[in-house]
């Protein structure tokens, strides 16, 4: 099977379990499993992973994308999404409303958080898909504009009450919790690796390296930055960066405190990104055979989020897979007795969807949702 029908057949495993997905949710807050009302969003952010997230609510019956605020102007907005549609884009501008046959989405041209009027708009949830509000004064903000609880699509710069990394960490959720982090790519295909590989054969500590496609905060020309790297061309250059994913492994998965590190390499790469994880193993007796095997049995027990190939794929056949992360078995090594080398691929849609993943687990303590 090639590598992108590989993808496509997790992909369908991976839609098809949503429904198990969301009767955990249910059952797990108390709830009936179906309920006809709508979870009703407001995005702040239509960037790559906020346009990814409207295409996705357009796949389900149990969210409303009621709102988007963004810098941009409606008319650039409606064309980049469906410059990047996931299967075409079937909605139209009218009116300032991004209308298709599920829902009316109301475009609201604003910078800011604060400045939305969520609760006239009748939101229940805001997702920040800006990347650039992380603090908690800008998230608390949301709330004090109406929101009854904010998801942030990326990692905070503040604490917050609660980061979500599906498959690690929905155990901790709790109906109090109004800020909450769904982390980030990097973070969440880190955790759940490291995860696995632990349940299965217990790691002492880890180094991870993300090699990872460029971002929109990156020049593609040579400019200054604060950061000497930074200032050069991102569509030239492989620039080494910091990466603060380790931190927030560790604040989620405590028994790892101190032995986890991380770094990135941003290369010329739009989309597709690579997670170089050495583990130390706790052991001596691991084989690369094993591991294997062990990720195959998590990506058989888990297919919305984790998928495994054996195809000789590159960054480009990562393209749209939905899972937190898409295991390279082909690329697995033993070095000395107890360290292991796996690579492990994965891109922004497989992050949106996560996000969308913490969206209902929170809905679920007030009753809304469930995919039809």
């Amino acid at each position: 099977m090639s590598a992108t029908a590989a993808i496509q057949v997790a992909n369908y495993i991976a839609f098809s379990n949503a429904w198990v997905y969301h009767e955990f949710i249910s059952e797990r807050n108390g709830h009936a499993i179906m309920n006809e009302e709508k979870i009703r969003v407001g995005i702040m952010g239509l960037g790559q992973i906020g346009r990814q997230m409207y295409h996705l609510a357009l796949e389900t019956d149990d969210i409303e994308i009621v709102a988007v605020a963004d810098i941009g102007k409606p008319e650039i907005l409606h064309y980049l999404m469906k410059s990047d549609a996931l299967d075409g884009l079937s909605c139209e501008l009218k009116d300032n409303y991004l209308v298709n046959e599920k829902f009316r989405t109301r475009m609201l041209q604003i910078a800011k958080p604060g400045d939305v009027p969520w609760d006239v708009l009748g939101v229940d949830c805001v997702i920040d898909a800006t990347g650039r509000y992380r603090r908690r004064e800008y998230l608390e903000a949301h709330l004090r504009a109406g929101a009854g609880r904010v998801i942030l699509a990326s990692l905070p710069a503040d604490p917050v009450d609660r980061v979500i990394i599906p498959g690690v960490s929905e155990a901790t959720a709790v109906r109090e919790d109004k800020l909450i982090s769904a982390g980030s790519a990097t973070t969440n295909a880190f955790a759940l690796l490291m995860q696995t590989l632990d349940n299965a054969f217990g790691v002492d500590c880890a180094s991870m390296t993300t090699v990872h496609a460029y971002s929109s905060d990156q020049s593609l020309q040579d400019y200054a930055h604060e950061d000497f790297r930074r200032s050069r061309s991102a569509a030239q250059n492989i620039i080494p960066n910091s990466n603060e994913s380790a931190q927030w492994v560790e604040l989620v998965m405590p028994k790892f405190a101190g032995k986890l590190s991380g770094a990135a390499l941003n290369v010329p790469v739009q989309r597709g990104s690579l997670l170089d994880l050495n583990c130390v193993m706790q052991t001596d007796g691991v084989t690369a055979e094993q591991v294997n095997d062990a990720m195959l049995t998590a990506a058989n027990s888990h297919p919305r989020l984790i998928s495994v190939t054996n195809d000789p794929i590159v960054s480009s056949d990562v393209i749209g897979c939905r899972q937190t992360l898409l295991f390279d078995s082909r690329a697995t090594l033993k070095a000395g007795k107890r360290i292991v080398k796996v690579l492990a691929w994965y891109e922004s849609l497989g992050q949106a969807c996560r996000v969308l993943d913490v969206l209902r687990l929170y809905s679920g303590f007030e009753g809304r949702g469930g995919a039809k």
